[in-house]
């Protein structure tokens, strides 16, 4: 199902959630470009249409004219320097979102090769959820999940019972 290169235990955490919570016949908008996931959705159903690249903390065309009944947002707000902005824009009434969480052993991420690739948010789940609230959205469900490493020393083994990842599906509040 899913190449070797893949975050394979990533990628089946976040469909089986997406799947609770949302049916094939929902259109989604996907917040950022085509990727591998975005192609495991359509594989698995799904009506999937996703932002250009733009910068979505200054462009939030493409989010505020899409008609998508859910939006989706796979470890996209952690490069955002304020998601607040986006989310209050969103018109579809779900959303299906997960961040990176902090980790107190390791810096933020931040690619060595490619410099707007970095993590400007590593969320702890409280910051996530009060985010959300505060941009109009009701938290119905929320799930964390390790992501372990191959590797020896002392953060390998800590990634091994520190959650990294968490999700939530969420409802707008406000209509």
């Amino acid at each position: 199902m899913y190449e070797s290169n893949y975050p394979k235990k990533r990628y089946e955490n976040t469909l089986s959630f997406l799947q609770k919570h949302v049916n094939t016949s929902e259109t989604i908008l996907d917040l950022g470009v085509v990727n591998p996931f975005t192609h495991i959705m359509e594989k698995h159903g799904y009506r999937v249409k996703n932002t250009q690249g733009e910068d979505l903390d200054l462009d939030y065309s493409a989010v505020s004219s899409s008609d998508a009944s859910v939006v989706t947002a796979f470890e996209i707000f952690e490069h955002m320097l304020a998601p607040l902005n986006v989310l209050r824009e969103i018109k579809a009434s779900k959303l299906v979102a997960s961040v990176p969480l902090k980790l107190w052993f390791a810096s933020a991420y931040r690619s060595k090769t490619d410099p707007r690739d970095r993590h400007y948010h590593e969320f702890e789940s409280w910051q996530f959820d009060w985010l959300l609230e505060k941009a109009g959205w009701n938290i119905i469900d929320s799930k964390k999940w390790t992501h372990p490493v191959n590797k020896i020393g002392v953060r390998p083994i800590l990634r091994r019972f520190t959650p990294r990842y968490y999700i939530v599906y969420a409802e707008r509040s406000t209509p």
